[in-house]
């Protein structure tokens, strides 16, 4: 009896541990492979060094936030291209739409850091407890020196996997070999180690205690991914009308003849999730195919065909059950669903790529003082005071010069410089004070407001862009 059965006034049961047994195939080999392929980029990626010059910084992957920089190998994206990110994150977005709609989770089946890291944990559990049946009877036994000593072990190598999780997070954020002395020699900030230590108490705790109950409970994706499948999706599927009735097959001898499946649980006793995949498509599957391998190898030992439970369409169960040929996987993958998706998310791709190649290495905003909004200098002439950001993204100081169009209306002056030029360090953003002057009597010194583009020329690249703003005229009293 379950816990709501003893007490109907609670709203969930108590969770029941899931004991996942050992088993091997082609899908348990390749989440292998992505497990090792996705841990080794988040453990290695900080250390990896690539050269942009003596005055920025040398780390491959570096979220600068001191500076409000994000370096990615030869990309460099600074704060005001805040739409790179953005049309990132819609690309991943739209990605995982795609994906879900034709092959169904497989992202929290073999991607998905939670999936990652929990079979990373279970591994370790299991070198160190054994397989399920050892893992069940120690569960079930008192608490005794040995009990003791292989829970302690067992926990005190999740906490090692734990701490490393965390102190590669904080890596990303600045220098790993500064950072990593830092931390060792206790230098480091407290942010660094507050960091460390909420991801090493999440990673711990999600990943040791609270598994299945993260794709259940606590992750929206799988009440979200049901909008993007339907039933020319490929996922998990058990061919109930090859399999029932269910039975031991040496019990059968003349009796009614039973189906394939010898209800031997193997496909429950593999999955992380607990669940029973003949029950039908469910919630807390995150396909991940480890019940395939449980099944074709009960099925090759029984004599059977192998694919009782294999990656499949809804509709496709129902031709084969009706004696048809399934539908080529091609058809389930290339249908109109997916290809708005394929042509949405390379739509944004391109837009990025185009954006990233034709961006300016320079860049300018000009903001106008308002306080006062315009001088009247002795002469007559009106004056106007803008407040102008140069950023200059190239890796060596540049020198630039302001000029103002229509500049047969208009002198133009920087504070500080008698020519109207002025350098900027390299990778680094300037504020200028700069000064526009409409001589007394003129179109734009009488009007209440007039449209001037102020351009920025560095004479060294020949390059240059532009800001359009106001000048503001007597017209406005």
């Amino acid at each position: 009896m379950s816990s709501t059965d003893q007490n109907p006034d609670r709203l969930y049961s108590a969770r029941e541990p899931i004991f996942p047994r050992r088993v091997s195939g082609k899908f348990r080999s390749l989440k292998w492979w992505l497990l090792a392929i996705c841990l080794g980029i988040y453990y290695l990626l900080p250390w990896l060094r690539w050269d942009r010059g003596p005055n920025l910084p040398d780390q491959a992957v570096l979220i600068d936030l001191a500076n409000r920089r994000f370096f990615f190998f030869w990309i460099e994206i600074w704060p005001h291209e805040f739409y790179f990110v953005a049309g990132l994150l819609i690309m991943a977005g739209l990605g995982l739409f795609l994906f879900t709609s034709a092959l169904g989770r497989v992202w929290c089946g073999y991607f998905c850091p939670q999936t990652v890291w929990t079979d990373l944990f279970i591994l370790v559990e299991r070198w160190v407890e054994g397989d399920r049946n050892k893992r069940v009877r120690l569960w079930t036994a008192r608490w005794d020196a040995t009990k003791w000593r292989l829970r302690l072990t067992k926990w005190g190598l999740w906490l090692a996997i734990a701490v490393a999780t965390g102190g590669a997070w904080v890596f990303y954020f600045a220098d790993a070999p500064t950072l990593l002395w830092n931390l060792i020699t206790f230098q480091a900030h407290a942010v660094a180690y507050s960091t460390i230590l909420v991801l090493t108490l999440t990673t711990f705790i999600l990943g040791g205690f609270m598994r299945e109950q993260v794709c259940v409970y606590m992750c929206p994706w799988p009440r979200i991914q049901a909008a993007m499948m339907d039933e020319d999706t490929i996922t998990i599927g058990y061919r109930e009308w090859r399999g029932e009735p269910r039975g031991k097959h040496r019990k059968a001898e003349g009796a009614e003849r039973l189906g394939d499946c010898i209800d031997c649980y193997a496909c429950v006793n593999v999955c992380p999730m607990g669940i029973d995949i003949r029950d039908g498509q469910q919630l807390a599957c995150i396909t991940c195919g480890l019940c395939i391998d449980a099944c074709d190898e009960v099925m090759d030992k029984v004599g059977k065909p192998r694919g009782l439970v294999d990656y499949m369409a809804l509709s496709d169960e129902a031709r084969e059950r009706a004696g048809n040929r399934p539908k080529s996987i091609w058809k389930h993958v290339f249908r109109v669903r997916t290809i708005l998706y394929t042509a949405l998310w390379s739509a944004v791709g391109i837009g990025l790529l185009v954006a990233l190649f034709v961006r300016s290495d320079i860049d300018m905003t000009v903001a106008p003082v308002r306080n006062p909004i315009f001088v009247t200098m002795s002469d007559g002439s009106i004056r106007n005071t803008y407040d102008v950001r140069v950023r200059n993204m190239h890796g060596d100081e540049r020198a630039f010069r302001l000029t103002v169009t229509p500049d047969e209306a208009y002198a133009i002056s920087v504070e500080g410089s008698d020519d109207g030029t002025f350098t900027v360090p390299p990778d680094a953003t300037l504020l200028k004070r700069v000064y526009i002057v409409a001589p007394a009597g003129s179109a734009p010194a009488n009007a209440t407001t007039t449209d001037v583009r102020i351009w920025l020329e560095d004479a060294a690249a020949a390059e240059r862009t532009y800001d359009d703003t106001v000048f503001n005229g007597k017209g406005m009293k």
